[in-house]
This record gives C-alpha cells, sequence and structure tokens, in this order.
C-alpha cells in the first residue's frame, strides 16, 4: 500500500548501461527501468535512494512535491 504523504522521486533513465560494471543493469531493472528515457515515479527510501546513487550517471532524478 503506497502512503500518499510519501515523499516521491522521478527517476529517469538517461544512459545505457551496455558496457557499465556489472549489476548496474540490474540496478536499473530493479528501479522499473531497462529502457532509454523510460520514467519511474517511486517511493523515496533509503533503499531506493541506494539504488539511485549506484546508477547516478545512467538516471535523472526529479523530486516531486
Amino acid at each position: 500500500m503506497v502512503d500518499p504523504s510519501a515523499k516521491r522521486v522521478r527517476v529517469t533513465q538517461i544512459a545505457s548501461p551496455l558496457g557499465r560494471k556489472p549489476g548496474q543493469k540490474e540496478t536499473l531493472v530493479g528501479l522499473g527501468l531497462n529502457k532509454m528515457r523510460r520514467v519511474r515515479e517511486l517511493e523515496d527510501t533509503p533503499s531506493v535512494r541506494g539504488m539511485i546513487r549506484a546508477v547516478a550517471h545512467l538516471v535523472k532524478v526529479e523530486e516531486l512535491t
């Protein structure tokens, strides 16, 4: 169940995981991203932030209110 008062982030894939370190493609899939320009709105949790940090060079993050 999603808490409507929880902070959310919009994550957009801006680069390909091809030729990157092992595990980065799997991290993108875990975030719900697997193709260029795919966008997902996710709950802002420490686990999601850690995944974003691991692939920060492949994604663009926007804070949502």
